[in-house]
């Protein structure tokens, strides 16, 4: 009876040891603050302050993502991470131009640390308890469940909402299409439209933009090291540029190079396009997922526009190079004129004058059998920061702090040549400064690389 009592015992404690509860993890056990609780602090003053300068008042709704993935790591969106340095799931921050008050509502806990099936290896993760959250990010949490209660009574004042929609221009809501892709503002926006009449929603890019479009010393080293990786990937892919390999082979040699560095992701899916498909660009490639594989022929040039992302900053460079190793006579002649142009544009660049202003210029110095095949939109570029698309708007005057790339292409489906070459660049209190100047640009400079 005794040995039967001590058997049950110990079956009794191997199953309490097998199904025990690990220790929760608390949110900065995984990760830790992007930039100061200062800085971040002075992030959503700013974007206050703008708003009352244009002489609104209401309440600012920033949504997080959904926290759940498809075999992705978790990736905030942009707005949410800029304002708040947090990667909460499932939450709202609300910043209150009256009352200046900034709260995020979230979860109790977070969902993607629990599994009732398999207690050992999902532990727990509480959010709203957290007080280290609140300590290191300067923002005060409430639990998503009042979020409800708060609409409720900005409703019936007639609360104006402000949500930033993506694009300058009015409310964009949720397409009635059949097919469509909403985003998480725009799900948010009919959310409140049909749950809580009474409100008026406002969009707020604009303020958004003049924010982000002004980079912190902070987020510039940053942009400086995500550059830096990206530069260090196309050397290293270049180098194994020859006949006979494929597009694909390259991308592997990049994209492992930019891992090997530190980066934590892609910007973009890399284009890289040899031949026929460098006449063409990525929407149009990326049609069809066989025709984004090449085998590189000698006598054609290859096209790199990639990026890589450090610390969710990302990075967009471009160059041209020859199969063979050497460029032919043309081909030398096009990228010439194309990098002569792209120098223009940067020695052009300094704080003051306008995007409309760049644009102008570049009309002005395409040279005229070149038109045809370099069309300019608003200039040959796009802001970066936390995407390769970051807010901006077309009449803003530059200033020190604005990232953005120069991209002069050409596209030449008449003589069967294209050539493209971008760069980072930053506006300094002077002018601007390359941030991409490590990755060589002229004709005999990228031949020199692919040599060495």
């Amino acid at each position: 009876m005794k040995l039967k009592s001590i058997l049950l015992i110990a079956v009794l404690s191997l199953s309490i040891n097998v199904y025990a509860q690990t220790p929760e993890q608390s949110y900065f056990e995984w990760t830790e603050m992007p930039f100061s609780s200062k800085e971040l602090g002075e992030r959503r003053s700013r974007l206050v302050q703008d708003l009352r300068n244009s002489g609104k008042s209401g309440l600012v709704l920033i949504p997080a993502k959904d926290g759940f993935s498809y075999g992705e790591t978790f990736r905030q969106l942009d707005d949410f991470y800029y304002f708040s340095g947090l990667e909460l799931p499932n939450s709202i921050l609300v910043l209150d131009t009256e009352e200046n008050s900034a709260v995020i509502y979230t979860p109790e806990e977070d969902l993607r640390f629990k599994s009732n099936s398999r207690p050992n290896d999902f532990p727990g993760r509480p959010l709203l308890s957290d007080i280290s959250i609140s300590n290191q990010s300067g923002l005060s949490l409430r639990n998503i469940s009042e979020f409800p209660v708060l609409m409720v009574q900005k409703a019936s004042e007639g609360t104006i909402v402000f949500i930033d929609n993506g694009r300058i221009g009015e409310i964009r809501y949720a397409s009635q299409d059949y097919i469509s892709s909403p985003t998480p503002e725009q799900v948010l926006l009919k959310a409140l439209e049909i749950k809580h009449s009474g409100l008026q929603f406002e969009n707020m890019y604009e303020s958004v933009a003049r924010v982000r479009m002004i980079k912190s010393s902070a987020e510039i080293e940053i942009m400086r090291k995500s550059t830096s990786i990206n530069v260090e990937g196309i050397k290293t892919a270049a180098k194994t540029i020859k006949e006979g390999i494929d597009e694909r082979y390259l991308e592997g040699i990049l994209e492992g190079n930019y891992k090997v560095n530190g980066a934590h992701r892609l910007a973009f899916g890399s284009i890289i396009k040899s031949g026929p498909n460098s006449l063409w660009p990525w929407r149009i490639l990326a049609t069809h997922y066989n025709r984004r594989n090449r085998t590189l022929e000698n006598g054609e040039m290859v096209v790199f526009d990639v990026g890589c992302e450090y610390r969710n900053y990302v990075s967009d460079v471009g160059r041209t190079f020859p199969v063979s190793g050497k460029f032919s006579k043309r081909q030398k002649e096009i990228l010439t004129m194309e990098v002569g142009i792209a120098d223009q544009i940067i020695d052009f660049i300094k704080p003051g004058i306008t995007f409309a202003d760049i644009k102008e210029f570049t009309d002005r110095i395409i040279p005229r059998d070149a038109k045809k095949y370099m069309q300019v939109g608003l200039f040959f570029g796009h802001h970066l920061g936390l995407s390769t698309g970051d807010p901006n708007l077309s009449d803003a005057k530059l200033q020190p702090g604005m990232i953005f790339t120069v991209e002069p292409w050409y596209y030449n489906h008449d003589e069967q040549i294209s050539v493209f070459t971008e760069d980072v660049i930053l506006v300094t209190e002077s002018g601007c400064e390359v941030l991409s100047k490590d990755l060589p640009r002229t004709p005999d400079d990228l031949e020199k690389l692919m040599k060495e």
